[in-house]
């Protein structure tokens, strides 16, 4: 009968699960993406000599070729997941227009814009590289620069070459495969084990309503709530899957939702206060975060002991002596909202503190991008349904370019 019993709770618990994992796969909420960018190339350069009835030598007219499309990426604060661009492999920039005859100038290829979300990160696909960031609305970065156009014969002509029969090709195009991973921007990142009551505190702190079940990983993506404060003041609090020892080599949800929290100016830790040893769970989550970057150890940091509402306060005095001392320490209830008023003016307070000042933890020089490990790099895209393959182009697609094999633009050519 116990072993029934037992089966019975394990398919539940396996059932839910895979529902989750399902709704997940279908979830609105992307945070990584791989494309293919190719800038325009430059347009050649006309080689054209003017012949027109009483000018039979009229010289040289060949018009430049025009300017290659550059590809930029640009922030936008109406964005929050990178769903817009699930679906699109590949972006393009036009090619520049031929010079042609009487001078005429190529037509510039037009540039293209990809509209990202605010605390995008770029990775080379093939090197795992870091490419850029975009960390505010509106900033725009120049991800691949289109070719210029080739001078047409014109540009070339001198008192002692009055008739050059050349001109310049364009400039070839660039290409790159992209990996775009959002990084939440958030004041306040909430670190714990699964079923700690972080998904429960946001709710009660916020008017955010993420999932809330009483089994592991009930959260599958991050969550944001803004957390009122006194005199219409607020700021932005970020909820993640739980994190298990192991994660940051590939256990649980692993490495998916840390890079979540890189961004966030103060990390919140929470551990239930039934739990054996708060101690020593605290040092598992804080050595998670050390392994997958020693950097984020710099942040400011509070341990919000939950579920206080099952400890007396006898027993609570009995575990403060043994709870670390280097940092804020709160025992909270978010059921019955112990201790939640103090645990907000512990956040402000740690906020606005002169060596946390937001603007200079959020500030996009003061994050340190690291390379992707390769080793785990293609298991992470394979987890994210990249086959790591990259259709690049059709054939027909591309115009003939082998004039530019031997060809080197020179800067200083005399006009």
């Amino acid at each position: 009968m116990k072993d029934s019993f037992l089966t019975g709770r394990i398919f539940i618990f396996s059932f839910f699960l895979f529902k989750d994992t399902e709704a997940m796969a279908d979830s609105n909420f992307v945070d990584y993406v791989k494309i293919y960018c190719r800038s325009g190339k430059g347009g050649r350069g006309s080689m054209h000599l003017r012949h027109v009835k009483y000018q039979p030598n009229g010289g040289p007219d060949g018009g430049d070729g025009g300017h290659g499309g550059s590809i930029y990426l640009r922030g936008n604060h109406n964005y929050w997941t990178l769903l817009h661009l699930k679906y699109q492999r590949h972006v393009f920039a036009e090619h520049g227009g031929n010079g042609g005859r009487d001078k005429c100038h190529g037509t510039d290829g037009k540039d293209m814009y990809i509209d990202v979300p605010c605390g995008t990160v770029v990775y080379n696909a093939e090197t795992g590289k870091y490419v850029c960031d975009v960390t505010y609305d509106g900033q725009t970065v120049l991800l691949l620069k289109g070719g210029r156009g080739g001078l047409g014969n014109f540009q070339f002509r001198s008192a002692t070459n009055q008739a050059p029969r050349y001109a310049q090709p364009g400039e070839p195009m660039e290409e790159m495969t992209i990996i775009l991973e959002l990084k939440l921007l958030a004041d306040v990142g909430l670190v714990g084990f699964p079923n700690a009551g972080k998904s429960t505190l946001l709710s009660s702190l916020s008017s955010a309503r993420p999932k809330i079940a009483n089994y592991p990983f009930t959260t599958l993506e991050p969550s944001l709530g803004i957390v009122g404060y006194h005199d219409n003041k607020s700021f932005v609090m970020a909820d993640i899957p739980g994190i298990i020892e192991g994660a940051s080599e590939g256990k649980g949800l692993g490495l998916r939702f840390l890079r979540h929290i890189e961004r966030n100016s103060l990390l919140l830790f929470m551990v239930p206060g039934d739990t054996d040893d708060i101690r020593k769970e605290y040092e598992v989550l804080l050595n998670e975060l050390r392994k997958f970057n020693p950097e984020m150890l710099d942040k400011h940091r509070v341990l919000a002991v939950t579920k206080s509402d099952l400890l007396d306060e006898e027993l609570i005095e009995m575990l403060r002596d043994t709870l670390p001392t280097d940092l804020p320490v709160v025992f909270i209830s978010a059921v019955t909202g112990q201790g939640l008023n103090e645990l907000k003016d512990i956040l402000w307070k740690e906020l606005n503190s002169e060596s946390n000042k937001l603007q200079e933890i959020t500030a996009e020089d003061t994050l340190v991008h690291r390379d992707k490990d390769m080793s785990s790099f293609r298991a992470e895209m394979q987890d994210e349904g990249e086959d790591g393959d990259v259709e690049y182009m059709d054939a027909d697609e591309l115009e003939d370019v082998e004039d530019l094999e031997d060809f080197e633009y020179d800067d200083d050519a005399t006009l």
